[in-house]
């Protein structure tokens, strides 16, 4: 089985990494910092370096895991965080959105894998989907921002289902970790996370993730926590805002 995680120098996605070997598949992860390299040789498997605020790493991506990969059986879109101030890459778009939704999208449609599972959070009970402001133009906030996106992980992930044939997507919640989802964040929030008081440690935030890569036992377009469905907020349940956002998704990753 070739297993592809985002994300994957640190926190859940390293800790996903070295469970995904252990059971003996083949893993590939992919990072922005040397620290990708030296997990990679850890635990036996292969990395690639990109960073997922520029798109032309994200195809460049897509194009390395195609060249090696004959067939890519699960993609682990685990790359995210909160980004405390409104910024704007190279290609356009607020970065919040672009790094934690609008690149994964781009890479699931490059390498239309066998499952899709989207790393999403509890936080998408505060986001909401603007189309009048996807770029957060108006009155930027991080958490909101930060919400919306991870709302958008859950639409993305049931929509997979609905216009990828062959392709299964599912989302799920890994609670509240200590990884370095905040390293953007305000320096109380980092503070906080760095910390890793009262959080859960990257294994146990890996759990559901692991189990959801390697096993057949889930719901297509289910949202999970700890290995079981779980309710999300309405806007989640919506599919005719999952099918609009995806359509707006496909324009803003053209």
């Amino acid at each position: 089985m070739n297993i592809v995680i985002t994300g994957g120098s640190s926190g859940i996605g390293a800790a996903a990494a070295r469970a995904l070997r252990a059971q003996g598949a083949t893993v590939a992860i992919t990072g922005r910092s040397p620290e990708t390299a030296r997990l990679a040789a850890e635990i036996g498997c292969d990395h690639f370096l990109a960073d997922f605020a520029k798109f032309k790493d994200v195809r460049a991506l897509a194009s390395q895991l195609l060249a090696k990969y004959p067939r890519i059986d699960v993609l682990a879109n685990n790359v995210g965080g909160l980004i405390q101030t409104r910024q704007i890459t190279e290609d356009g778009h607020e970065k919040t959105l672009q790094v934690n939704h609008l690149s994964g999208f781009l890479l699931t449609n490059l390498l239309r894998p066998g499952v899709v599972i989207n790393t999403s959070s509890g936080a998408h009970r505060m986001g909401h989907v603007d189309f009048d402001d996807l770029e957060s133009a108006r009155g930027y906030n991080a958490w909101r921002a930060y919400g919306a996106a991870k709302l958008m992980n859950i639409l993305h992930a049931a929509e997979i289902n609905r216009r990828l044939p062959g392709t299964r997507g599912v989302s799920f919640h890994p609670g509240v970790v200590a990884t370095g989802f905040a390293r953007e964040g305000s320096a109380l929030l980092r503070f906080f996370y760095n910390s890793g008081l009262f959080m859960l440690s990257p294994e146990k935030g890996a759990d559901t993730m692991v189990w959801l890569a390697s096993t057949n036992d889930w719901t297509p377009g289910a949202y999970y926590v700890k290995r079981r469905i779980a309710r999300t907020s309405g806007a989640a349940r919506d599919a005719g805002v999952a099918a609009k956002l995806w359509d707006a998704s496909e324009r803003m990753t053209a």
